[in-house]
């Protein structure tokens, strides 16, 4: 059974017996962001309590979805991470923040365009709020790449430099490229989403895993693991930290949020790392957080009051980027001063200005109620091209069959 990491946060008021309580169900890193909040909270809502229940990401939305299933055990303000938006969303568990009393499409303009889109049901539905979100970005050691006679230039200008400078840089330093050849795929698939099609699906609903796009990143995950270039790690494993610590891995394809991770996960790596934009100066997705309400909430109102003031409210969204470094969906937080100065952990570089810029060129498409469907189908694809030798098209081959299936079957 899996350990399941508990927390639960809950300010005393003056009087308990006027006091209300809301609960937010969340996952980390998202929960000592909203803890970093309730003291701006309180000093609107003196007697709200926020009591925070954190549960490790697959637990929190594998408990939401029993929860909405069974009408019991969801909070009064539920955490979504993109993965789920929409088959929560069409779960029929969720409130529609886009129909009254929330009207939420009124503050459309002042959110992140891509997240937005991604907030929309194919219905027209809003049935989350975005919060943060989280262009992909490649991360980078400096030192290495100097050590190598590699540039950053090198890195970012296609997917097949960056794959020869890993060649260049194993030869001269014995680094490994990066920790796992399936970050090349995902990167690639999410930075060349066509128009009017989502991460998985075309326009017309019907799951693309076997389209050249899919192709195209396989070959290339497949190019990285021929050539010895990844370490063949897990990430947010012992292991991997082990490499990133000791300078066994050259670069990390990951969401900005990443350099927040960074920060509390290798902290002896301070001043080492830069960041760059990903190869072909591709704009991708690689995470984002959203606030929901489930229907079973007795406090509604309430509810929304905070999605409002986390999701709306400039201050709390810098003040909760400060906590976890996951940059703020609110286009006005975006703006302010704090982006623009130098990371100290990137070794000065002024880089949230390019990260902000990556979130507004990102191509805005939908999500589908099929997309974790998809995105299991397409992981175990990749490991069977990369671990068992099966070839690219049969194996996308038939992700693409069972994917068609479940699409088919309507569950």
């Amino acid at each position: 059974m899996k350990k399941a990491l508990s927390l639960i946060v809950l300010l005393s008021l003056g009087s308990l017996s006027q006091a209300a309580t809301l609960t937010v169900n969340c996952y980390p890193d998202v929960n000592r962001s909203i803890e970093a909040a309730i003291p701006m909270w309180k000093k609107q809502h003196p007697d709200v309590d926020i009591r925070i229940n954190t549960l490790a990401y697959p637990d929190h939305h594998n408990a939401l979805t029993t929860a909405l299933a069974t009408g019991n055990g969801a909070g009064d303000v539920d955490c979504v991470e993109i993965g789920f938006v929409a088959r929560f969303g069409e779960s029929g568990g969720l409130e529609d923040l886009g129909k009254a009393p929330y009207n939420a499409k009124q503050y459309q303009k002042l959110v992140t365009g891509y997240a937005w889109a991604q907030a929309t049901n194919a219905d027209g539905g809003l049935y989350v709020f975005p919060v943060d979100i989280a262009p992909g970005t490649l991360f980078y050691r400096d030192d290495i790449l100097k050590k190598a006679g590699v540039t950053p230039a090198q890195l970012s200008k296609s997917w097949e430099s960056y794959i020869d400078a890993g060649k260049k840089i194993k030869e001269k330093t014995g680094a490994y490229l990066l920790l796992h050849a399936n970050f090349i795929a995902l990167a690639y698939i999410r930075a060349n989403i066509g128009e009017g099609e989502s991460l998985f699906f075309d326009a017309k609903g019907q799951p693309m895993l076997n389209s050249p796009r899919f192709v195209k990143a396989l070959q290339l995950a497949k190019m990285a693991r021929d050539s010895k270039l990844d370490a063949n790690l897990t990430q947010f494993t012992p292991d991997w930290t082990d490499a990133l610590n000791k300078g066994m891995l050259a670069t990390q394809p990951f969401g900005a949020w990443f350099e927040g991770t960074m920060r509390a996960l290798i902290p002896g790596t301070a001043g080492k790392w830069r960041a760059v934009d990903l190869p072909e100066k591709s704009y991708a997705t690689w995470g984002g957080t959203f606030l929901a309400i489930p229907k079973q909430s007795k406090q509604k109102a309430l509810a929304w009051d905070f999605i409002r003031f986390y999701g709306l409210n400039k201050d709390v969204q810098l003040n909760s980027f400060k906590a976890i470094t996951a940059l703020p969906a609110l286009k006005a937080a975006q703006n302010d001063a704090l982006f623009r100065k130098p990371v100290d952990f990137l070794g000065g570089q002024v880089v949230r200005p390019m990260w902000v810029r990556a979130a507004n060129n990102t191509r805005p498409f939908d999500a589908n109620r099929y997309d974790s469907v998809a995105n299991d189908a397409l992981g175990t694809a990749i490991t069977r091209v990369l671990n068992s030798g099966v070839d690219v098209k049969t194996a996308l081959d038939e992700a693409q069959a069972l994917v068609e299936r479940r699409v088919n079957r309507g569950n």
